[in-house]
């Protein structure tokens, strides 16, 4: 089983983990049956000795995918990669990950059964100055696993060395999926709960996960439903939605619903946003492939510009706020459940304030789930099924 992290360790799903290999069936739209599901790949949950590569990229915003990782599987994780910093530790150089040691190559490893790719730059590029990591890691019969949009799986060399050491490549972003979403009404007792953002790279996978651990500490039966590269490294299944071709995109994100619609509550993982240049088509294809009955808003305090759009100006956020709804409600009844604040910028005090600030411009409770914990936030989640479903 995938191991747990601080502060609050993700309990990972019994079902298996996604290599994005998707069964496609040849049966009509309307007419498709159970096993017509999103492949899933049992291996990344085995993983228990984890070398991480973020070697020259080790910054907040390029390594989110090795922070969560030490976050969410620290007990699975023994080394971090890293030759340009001066840093010892993990938790000297991200603040995570307590005493996981920082090194600068695989051989002052012992015996590591992965290596993971530790970052998401822009653009999803595998850095070519990697690749002689890469090799010596399928050499050794280690296998690689990384959520970038460079496919490993294309690399002739890659390929032919891995089947050589019988040892794996797994693309956890590659994926065949092509059924369109069919409107299915779900099942009424599973409430839908999807974390949306004022941009990208803010915290909404962290969100969905800490809301997801809170019920399940708190007696319930909650699913964490992830749709990129991290959540899936951590929770072992998902969709990789921004690899999904644009027309199914919102069928992946039903299809994703669906076959854990026996929950409870799911939440799930958010992507991009709205009004981003960029991104925003997978923002609403998972806002209407999901069909949430409630959303959490997540922003950072202090950010004023798009991500990669530093002449861009992030919109209002009640106005964008309001254009989630919007367009949540065409597909299903939505409300605003709560909000997440990103306050890594902030300090205690001033977190404190921007939380009162929140609650009374939105009007719904607020937090940061890293400073505050998740409670606001659980506890909004019940009340949501409360008022649809009634009291249990």
């Amino acid at each position: 089983m995938i191991g747990c992290g601080q502060p609050h360790p993700y309990t990972p799903p019994q079902s298996l983990a996604t290599q994005g290999l998707i069964e496609v069936s040849n049966q009509p739209q309307h007419d498709r049956q159970d096993d017509d599901r999103l492949a899933i790949n049992p291996h990344l949950e085995l993983h228990n000795r984890i070398v991480l590569l973020t070697d020259g990229y080790s910054t907040p915003f390029l390594a989110k995918t090795a922070i969560s990782m030490l976050r969410y599987r620290t007990g699975d994780v023994v080394a971090l990669i890293d030759q340009t910093t001066d840093a010892k530790t993990t938790g000297e150089l991200f603040g995570v990950g307590g005493d996981i040691p920082v090194v600068g190559s695989l051989a002052e490893v012992t015996e590591p059964d992965a290596v993971y790719i530790g970052i998401a730059p822009p653009g999803g590029r595998l850095p070519k100055a990697w690749r002689p990591v890469i090799l010596q890691a399928l050499n050794q019969g280690i296998d690689v696993v990384s959520g970038l949009h460079d496919f490993l799986t294309d690399d002739e060399e890659y390929v032919a060395l891995a089947e050589k050491s019988q040892c794996r490549l797994v693309d956890v972003r590659r994926n065949h999926f092509k059924l369109t979403a069919i409107g299915r009404t779900f099942r009424p007792g599973c409430i839908r709960i999807h974390s949306v953002g004022h941009d990208c790279s803010i915290g909404k996978m962290v969100a969905s996960v800490e809301v997801c651990n809170g019920l399940v500490a708190a007696g319930h039966d909650a699913k964490f439903l992830a749709t990129g590269q991290t959540g899936i490294m951590i929770s072992g299944e998902g969709v990789p939605i921004d690899c999904v071709v644009s027309d199914f995109v919102n069928g992946a994100a039903e299809q994703l619903v669906y076959e854990n619609e026996s929950h409870d509550f799911v939440l799930i993982e958010g992507q991009g946003s709205i009004t981003h240049p960029a991104y925003s088509a997978v923002t609403l294809g998972l806002l209407h492939g999901s069909a949430p009955d409630g959303l959490i808003y997540v922003y950072e305090a202090g950010r004023t510009m798009v991500k990669g759009f530093d002449d861009i100006a992030i919109p209002d956020m009640k106005r964008q706020l309001d254009f989630f709804l919007t367009a949540a409600n065409f597909r299903h009844p939505c409300r605003l459940i709560g909000v997440a604040i990103n306050s890594r910028t902030l300090s205690a005090e001033e977190s404190a304030a921007e939380v009162r600030r929140a609650e009374e411009m939105f009007g719904v409770p607020a937090c940061d789930v890293y400073r505050d914990g998740s409670s606001k936030l659980v506890q909004a989640s019940i009340e949501l099924r409360r008022s649809i479903v009634g009291d249990e």
